[in-house]
C-alpha cells in the first residue's frame, strides 16, 4: 500500500499529498494508444491480462502513487440483458423499460459475469509494486440507469413524478448488483471503491438529497463502512453541510468544482477530498498550462499541511484525451516537489 494514501485514508497530516487522476490509463497516453492499435476497447476491459496491462502503464510512466481498475461503469447492465458495445464510446442495441422492473439478478450471476474485473485487480495487484496503492470503481446507480434507459443526455429528470417502474430498476434491480460489483472488487484487492455518479445532476434537489441519497447512504455507503469514495458532478452533494457529509461514512469525496476547493478541503471532515486542479488547464499547450499551474501551487502553499489534511492531489475530472504527456509528467513531479 502507498503509504501516503494509507496516512490519507486514516486522516493524518502530511506535507506531500497522494496522486492520481481519473482516467489514467486512457486516450492521452502513448501506451494506451500502442494497445489500442491490435485490441478494441472492451478486449482491453474484458481480458485480465491486458485490462493490469493498461492499468500499470501510467503507473510505470508517470510514477501516480494509486492504480485503478481499468473497466468501464457499463458492463453491469448486460447482466440484465442489454446488448452493449463501444464505437468508440457506448452504444446499445435495446434499452431497459417496464418489464425489467421484476429482474432478480442472482449473486453467482454477478459472480460470473463480472468475474473479469476481480482477475483484473488481481494482475494488476500482483504487477504493482509494493509502494503503490489499487482502487476500484464502479458507476453510480442513477448514473448506469441514465445509460441503460437512454436518458443520459437529458438535463433534469424528475423521478418523484415519474412510473414507479424506474424507482424499482434503480433500487430493487440495479442497487443489488452494484452492491455485488463492489464486494467482488473489495474482495479481489480494492483498497477503497469509488462510486461516480456523474449524472446525479440530473436529479431534482430534494429527490436526490432526501431520498436516493439516502437509499446509497443505508444500501451501499453503510454497508462498506469508510471503505468508498463518492464523486458527482450534482454541487448540492458537497453544499449540504458537513455534518450531513460526514454521516455517509465515506473514505472520501471528488470535489467536482474548480472554485470553493480549499474552503471544502479545511473543513472539519472525517473523509478525503480529491481535487481539484482543472483537466481544461492540463490539456493547455505546456507554457500555458504552467501559468495555471504556478496559480495552483501559489493557493495550496497558503495552507499549511493541517489545513491540506485529507488532501488527494487530482483533477477535478478525468485527464481529457489531448492532454500532453509532458504536462501530466511535471504535474506529478512538480507537485512532489512543491510539498515535500
Amino acid at each position: 500500500m502507498n503509504k501516503k494514501f494509507e496516512k490519507l485514508l486514516k486522516g493524518v497530516p502530511q506535507s506531500t499529498p497522494p496522486i492520481w487522476f481519473m482516467r489514467q490509463a486512457g486516450r492521452y497516453h502513448s501506451h494506451y494508444q500502442n494497445l489500442r492499435k491490435t485490441h478494441s476497447f472492451e478486449e482491453l476491459c474484458k481480458t485480465p491480462e491486458l485490462a493490469a496491462k493498461v492499468a500499470c502503464g501510467p503507473m510505470e510512466d508517470f510514477d501516480y502513487d494509486i492504480a485503478i481498475l481499468f473497466s468501464d461503469i457499463l458492463f453491469p447492465l448486460e447482466l440484465l440483458g442489454l446488448k452493449l458495445s463501444y464505437n468508440p464510446g457506448p452504444t446499445f442495441e435495446n434499452y431497459l423499460s417496464e418489464k425489467d422492473s421484476t429482474l432478480s439478478i442472482n449473486e453467482s450471476i454477478v459472480e460470473e459475469k463480472l468475474d473479469f474485473q476481480s482477475e483484473a485487480l488481481r494482475l494488476t495487484r500482483m504487477a504493482l509494486a509494493d509502494n503503490k496503492s489499487l482502487v476500484g470503481f464502479v458507476g453510480g446507480p442513477w448514473t448506469i440507469l441514465s445509460y441503460g434507459m437512454n436518458i443520459k443526455n437529458e438535463k433534469s429528470f424528475d423521478l418523484s413524478n415519474s412510473n414507479i417502474f424506474i424507482e424499482k430498476l434503480l433500487y430493487d434491480v440495479l442497487f443489488p448488483v452494484i452492491r455485488k460489483n463492489i464486494q467482488m472488487q473489495f474482495d479481489a484487492g480494492a483498497e477503497i471503491v469509488y462510486v461516480f455518479d456523474t449524472n446525479s445532476v440530473q436529479l431534482n434537489n430534494t429527490y436526490y438529497l432526501d431520498i436516493y441519497m439516502e437509499r446509497m447512504k443505508s444500501e451501499l455507503f453503510l454497508e462498506f463502512n469508510n471503505k468508498l469514495a463518492y464523486f458527482s458532478k450534482n454541487i448540492n452533494f458537497y453544499q449540504q453541510g458537513i455534518e450531513r457529509l460526514k454521516s455517509y461514512n465515506l473514505a472520501g469525496v471528488v470535489y467536482p468544482e474548480n472554485e470553493g476547493f480549499s474552503d471544502f478541503l479545511q473543513s472539519e471532515k472525517s473523509f478525503f477530498v480529491q481535487g481539484n486542479f482543472s483537466p481544461k488547464s492540463i490539456l493547455k499547450e505546456h507554457s500555458e498550462y504552467l501559468i495555471d499551474f504556478n496559480k495552483f501551487i501559489g493557493k495550496m502553499n497558503k495552507l499549511n499541511s493541517t489545513d491540506r489534511k485529507g488532501w488527494l492531489c487530482s483533477l477535478s475530472h478525468g485527464v481529457l484525451p489531448k492532454t500532453p504527456e509532458v504536462n501530466v509528467r511535471h504535474f506529478v513531479t512538480e507537485i512532489r516537489n512543491a510539498f515535500s
